[in-house]
């Protein structure tokens, strides 16, 4: 018995020791991050920049895991059965082929891409530089026309220019100023361009050791759970993330593709109808349809700009293009490719964007949408799991006020007339409701 007393003592006093230490670390973790020296925020920005090649490679092998599956089922299925039987997670020669296949097609798709955007981006580019002279003349030549219909717009242009070239020149100024931070700024640019690709390139490598282990990286994740939770927590973790999993694969891969196909679209759709700098305008497309709810019209807005200044007509005639295509990749392409694997509602698709864009940028708009579907998966397992421990109902409707049966509305005319509000001062009464208020005798009764 003192020895049990004496082992109940150690675990109280090790959980408050841990309490404590914890409660001094959070402390002076959120000291030194809102008002020390920042050492941890730098250490950790430092942390992220040398891992960014390995997260790279990481994604890299997430988007192509499911490939290499099915180049492993389809042209190597005897192999890997072979290596199953003999207790192998996979087999060698079966992986390298895949990777080596997967890695083939991928780079051949970038090269065809690259041959055929890079020439047409250039010429667009050229294009658009020799016309700047005659879209100034078409600008400078719209506004003399406004001013000619509104004369009081030019008196208030007038009126305004002083202070509009006192504020360019100061901006000329501070820009004087500032060149060698301009200069520094774009050095700084080129240098995180190139930084870019050797991450790129670096995580491309990474990324073949990653699918040839793949197998073996899920088993010591398993392992690592095991070994630090129990069995029904371990169980409830690996259900988590195959939801996640789910939900990222489904979202990331079909809107990447969702994207490549409208792009592709838009450039067959612009080189038919003849407009003008069809891939600059596809390029532009195809991306920005990558962020969800808000990234056809994020494209489409300079798209029309650049076709205006060339013909209004045809500016008109891409916007019906553009509304007919987004119309074509919401109601089939989308549809199709996507399904339903985030579940959330539009509401709830504009609040990730706009909560993850003003966090991470563009990249925050993307993945916003499929981490609020992972974060209100949880919150909804969460709230089932407690409400059934606590034996309620877990249908929404049963906690909407909904009644039973709905009651008809009656027509006007059997609504029945208000009753006069009676009041009575000492032995008279008086009806209020009536064209006119007079006093009545008292009854017997009263």
């Amino acid at each position: 018995m003192p020895q049990n007393n004496s082992n109940g003592d150690r675990s109280a006093y090790f959980k408050i020791g841990l309490a404590v230490f914890g409660t001094v670390a959070a402390i002076l973790l959120f000291f030194d991050t809102f008002f020390g020296s920042k050492l941890i925020p730098q250490v950790w920005s430092q942390f992220f920049s040398a891992f960014m090649p390995i997260i790279y490679g990481a994604f890299l092998a997430y988007m192509l895991a499911p490939l290499i599956n099915f180049f492993e089922r389809w042209l190597f299925f005897d192999s890997l059965r072979k290596a199953r039987k003999e207790g192998k997670l996979s087999s060698t020669s079966a992986r390298i082929c895949s990777i080596a296949i997967a890695w083939a097609i991928m780079s051949t798709l970038v090269y065809l891409l690259m041959s055929v955007l890079l020439p047409e981006l250039y010429r667009s580019f050229t294009q658009l530089a020799s016309n700047m002279e005659t879209y100034y003349n078409t600008i400078n030549g719209w506004i003399r026309m406004l001013f000619e219909r509104f004369p009081e717009t030019e008196v208030w242009v007038s009126e305004r220019m002083a202070d509009i070239y006192t504020q360019i020149e100061t901006y000329v100024n501070d820009m004087l100023s500032q060149l060698q931070s301009i200069m520094a700024a774009a050095g700084r640019g080129m240098v995180n361009v190139m930084t870019f690709l050797k991450n790129l390139l670096i995580g491309v490598i990474v990324s073949i050791y990653f699918l040839g282990t793949k197998e073996q990286c899920a088993a010591s994740a398993r392992r690592i759970l095991y070994g630090l939770f129990q069995r029904p927590t371990v169980r409830w973790i690996l259900r988590a993330a195959r939801r996640v999993d789910g939900i990222f694969s489904g979202f990331v891969r079909g809107k990447l593709l969702d994207s490549l196909i409208i792009g592709v679209l838009c450039f067959i759709g612009c080189s038919l109808l003849n407009f003008p700098y069809v891939s600059i305008i596809s390029v532009v497309i195809g991306v920005t349809n990558i962020i969800p709810f808000f990234g056809p019209f994020l494209g489409a807005i300079p798209s029309v700009f650049l076709i205006l200044l060339v013909s209004p007509m045809q500016a008109l005639y891409f916007t019906v293009f553009v509304l007919a295509l987004q119309q074509l990749d919401g109601n089939i392409i989308g549809p199709k490719i996507l399904g339903d694997q985030t579940g959330l509602s539009s509401l709830w698709v504009i609040i990730a964007i706009l909560v993850g864009g003003s966090f991470f940028g563009v990249a925050g708009m993307f993945f916003g949408v499929p981490v609020c579907a992972c974060l209100r998966y949880a919150g909804e397992f969460l709230v089932r799991k407690r409400l059934e421990d606590r034996n309620l109902p877990t249908d929404l409707m049963a906690y909407a006020k909904v009644s039973r049966e709905p009651r008809p509305v009656k027509p006007f005319s059997d609504l029945k007339p208000r009753q006069p509000l009676v009041i009575r001062i000492g032995k008279e009464e008086f009806r209020i409701g009536k064209e006119s208020a007079e006093p009545e005798k008292p009854s017997d009764d009263s």
